[in-house]
C-alpha cells in the first residue's frame, strides 16, 4: 500500500518545514510526496489544485494520503465533504496528523454497506472550521 503525502503553503515566503516535522514524527515509511506550488491558491477548491489532482491519479484502493493538518487541504465543510466523497469512491484512506481530526479515520465505512459513516459526516459538519488565515503563528 502506497503512502502518499500532500503538502501546501499559500505563499513563497513560507516553507513546508513545520509540515515536514509533523509528518516525520508520524514515521511514514517511503512516502510519495506531492508538494503544491505556493501559487496554487488556498482559495481554490482542493480538487482544482494541480498537485492534489495529480495525487488523485496516483493511488490504488487501500492507499493512504497523509497530510499534516486539515487546513493544508481544506478551509471549509463543503470542501472536506467533496474530498471525502472522492476518497470514498476510490477506497482511499485519509490521515491528518495534527489538529482537528488527527485521531480519526475520516474515511471509515460501515462494515455491512460500505458507505461512509454518517457519524463522520456529522462530525465534519459540526466541527469548528479552521481560521481563514494563510499562516500559522510560526509563519509556516
Amino acid at each position: 500500500m502506497a503512502k502518499l503525502v500532500y503538502e501546501r503553503v499559500p505563499t513563497d515566503q513560507q516553507s513546508t518545514d513545520r509540515q515536514n516535522l509533523v509528518l516525520a514524527e508520524a514515521r511514514i515509511e517511503d512516502p510519495v510526496v506531492f508538494e503544491e506550488e505556493a501559487s496554487a491558491s488556498s482559495r481554490l477548491h482542493p480538487l482544482e489544485r494541480p498537485k492534489f489532482a495529480e495525487l488523485l491519479t496516483y493511488p490504488r484502493p487501500g492507499d493512504t494520503v497523509h497530510i499534516s493538518e486539515m487546513f493544508r487541504l481544506v478551509r471549509g465543510t463543503g470542501h472536506i465533504l467533496d474530498v471525502l466523497d472522492v476518497f470514498h469512491t476510490g477506497r482511499l484512506a485519509l490521515r491528518f496528523h495534527d489538529g482537528a481530526f488527527s485521531a480519526m479515520d475520516l474515511t471509515a465505512r460501515h462494515p455491512r454497506t460500505g458507505e461512509l459513516l454518517s457519524t463522520v459526516k456529522f462530525m465534519v459538519q459540526t466541527s469548528p472550521q479552521p481560521a481563514n488565515s494563510s499562516a500559522t503563528s510560526d509563519g509556516s
